[in-house]
C-alpha cells in the first residue's frame, strides 16, 4: 500500500532588480503562486487528515470513478443534511427512495405499512433498549433518553423529518478501505462461517465466542440485551463485533441464510474505533448476497431516528456506568418479513421474506456472542479486543455480557432461552461463561484481550 503526498511549498524571491515594473509583476506572480499552493496544500491535507485509516496508493481516474457510480447507488439524494460531531454525515432520504428497494427481487415491493404482530412476552422485563446500571440493571426512562437519543448525530438535536430515515453517508475514503469495490460492506466469509465449520469438523477459529440454541423445534426470531463497550482493534482490516444471528440453511454449504444484528467496532468499514449500531444478512454464506447496514439494497428501514451505522455513546468504562442495547429480530406472523425492534417500542425496519429461502419459512438455530477478526500478522494472535477486553470471570463492571436471552416460538411468544450451549473455540484468548437468575434470565459474560503470555 502506498500513501497520500503533500507538495511541500518552497522559498521563493523575487531577483533584485531595480524596475518598478519587474518588481510589481515578480511581486503578483509571488502573491498569486503564494495564494495556489495554499489552497492546494490545504485541499491536499485535508484529505490527508481526513483518511484516518485509510492508507492506499495513487488512485487511477477510472476507479475513482468505478466507485463513484457504486456510491451514486448508495448515497440517495437527500431532503435533509445533518452533520454529526464524530464528523458522520447524515442524510435524511424519503421512505420510497431507500436503497433497499433498488433490490431485483423487490422491484414490486411495497413497503410494509401495517404493524407487524408484536412477539407476546411470558415474562415482561422492562428495557428501554438503550440502558445505563452501575450496580444493577436499571433503564433509563424512555423520556429521558428521548427515545433513541443514543447515537452521536443525535447530539446537536436535530431530527430527520417525517417520512424520511435517516441514512449514514459512504464516501470515498470508505470504499479505499476495503479490500476492494466488490468487497465494500461485506464481511468476508471466512469470518462469517469460522464458528459454523468449526463445530462440524473441529477446524480451529480463535475468533468466535457464543452461546446457540440446540433444540430442534422451530425458531422464529430472538432477543437479547448487550453490553457496549469500545473494544480495541490492533489493524485496519480486523474488527471486534457482539451480535444476535437468526440462521437457517447448511453450515458447511453455500445455502446459509443469516439475519444479524449488534454493536461493532470496525476500522475498516466506518475508519474509526467507535462501537456502532449494525445490521447484516445474507442468503448464500456469505458470498455474493447482502451486506452490512444499508450499503447494498436489502433492508427496508422504517425508522426516522436511528441511523444504522451510526455511533453509539455513551459506552460502558471499567469499574463504572455500564450501558447495553436491546434488540429483538423475529419473523412478522401477519406478512412474514423479518422485523428489527430495538428495546420495547422502537420498529427499526426489516428484512423482506423474498430475500431469503430457509428464512422464508423459519430459523432453525440461534446464536448470540462475540466475533473479532485475527489477521495473524507476523505469525501471533491480534491484540484486538472482544467485549471489554477482560475474560469472563471478571464478572460486572469489567466483563461484557449478554443479558435476557430469548427466543420467539411458533406461538410468537418470547420465551426465555433455555436448551443452550457456549462455545468458546480458543479459551486463552476470549471465554464465555453462561449462568441463569430471575433478573437477567439466561445470561452470559464473554471476552478477553487476545494476544496474552496464554494467548500466542
Amino acid at each position: 500500500m502506498g500513501r497520500v503526498s503533500v507538495v511541500r511549498q518552497g522559498r521563493f524571491s523575487c531577483p533584485s532588480y531595480s524596475g518598478n515594473s519587474i518588481l510589481q509583476s515578480c511581486s503578483l506572480f509571488l502573491v498569486f503562486l503564494s495564494f495556489f499552493l495554499v489552497l492546494f496544500s490545504k485541499k491536499t491535507m485535508a484529505v490527508s487528515t481526513s483518511l484516518n485509516y485509510t492508507k492506499y496508493k495513487q488512485v487511477s481516474s477510472l476507479r475513482l470513478a468505478r466507485i463513484q457510480r457504486r456510491l451514486d447507488k448508495i448515497n440517495k439524494p437527500p431532503v435533509f443534511t445533518i452533520q454529526s460531531p464524530d464528523g458522520d454525515i447524515i442524510d435524511c432520504i424519503h421512505k420510497r427512495k431507500q436503497p433497499a428497494l433498488d433490490h431485483p427481487l423487490l422491484q414490486k415491493h411495497k413497503i410494509q405499512r401495517v404493524a407487524p404482530e408484536m412477539p407476546k412476552v411470558m415474562k415482561t422485563v422492562k428495557t428501554d433498549g438503550f440502558s445505563g446500571e452501575t450496580n444493577s440493571s436499571n433503564s433509563f426512562d424512555e423520556r429521558l433518553m428521548g427515545g433513541a437519543g443514543w447515537q452521536m448525530w443525535h447530539q446537536n438535536g436535530l431530527r430527520c423529518p417525517k417520512g424520511t430515515i435517516p441514512v449514514r453517508r459512504s464516501t470515498s475514503h470508505d470504499v479505499l478501505r476495503a479490500k476492494s469495490l466488490y468487497d465494500f460492506g461485506k464481511k468476508q466469509k471466512t469470518a462469517g462461517m469460522a464458528q459454523f465449520a468449526s463445530r462440524l469438523s473441529s477446524v480451529d477459529a480463535p475468533d468466535v465466542v457464543n452461546a446457540y440454541t440446540t433444540a430442534s423445534d422451530e425458531v422464529y426470531g430472538a432477543r437479547a440485551t448487550i453490553n457496549v463497550w469500545g473494544p480495541s482493534i490492533e489493524t485496519v482490516n480486523e474488527f471486534s463485533l457482539s451480535q444476535i444471528w437468526v440462521l437457517s440453511g447448511s453450515f458447511d454449504g453455500s445455502d446459509l441464510n443469516s439475519i444479524e444484528a449488534g454493536w461493532q467496532v470496525s476500522p475498516e468499514l466506518y475508519g474509526d474505533n467507535r462501537p456502532r449500531l449494525f445490521t447484516y444478512w445474507t442468503s448464500d454464506a456469505y458470498q455474493a448476497t447482502g451486506c452490512y447496514n444499508l450499503l447494498c439494497s436489502g433492508f427496508v428501514q422504517t425508522n426516522s431516528r436511528i441511523a444504522i451505522g451510526a455511533a453509539i455513546s455513551p459506552v460502558s468504562s471499567m469499574g463504572g456506568n455500564q450501558y447495553d442495547i436491546t434488540i429483538l429480530i423475529w419473523k412478522d406472523p401477519k406478512l412474514g418479513n423479518w422485523w428489527m425492534r430495538f428495546g420495547d417500542n422502537t420498529l427499526v425496519g426489516y428484512w423482506p421474506n423474498e430475500l431469503f429461502t430457509h428464512l422464508a419459512d423459519r430459523a432453525t438455530m440461534v446464536e448470540w456472542g462475540g466475533e473479532i477478526v485475527n489477521s495473524g500478522t507476523n505469525d501471533e494472535h491480534t491484540t484486538t479486543q472482544m467485549g471489554s477486553g477482560q475474560f469472563a470471570q471478571d464478572g460486572f463492571g469489567k466483563a461484557s455480557y449478554f443479558r435476557n436471552l430469548e427466543i420467539v416460538d411458533s406461538d410468537n411468544s418470547l420465551t426465555t432461552a433455555q436448551d443452550i450451549s457456549v462455545l468458546a473455540e480458543n479459551s486463552n484468548c476470549y471465554n464465555i461463561l453462561s449462568s441463569r437468575n430471575s433478573e437477567w434470565g439466561t445470561h452470559f459474560y464473554y471476552g478477553g484481550p487476545g494476544r496474552n503470555p496464554s494467548c500466542q
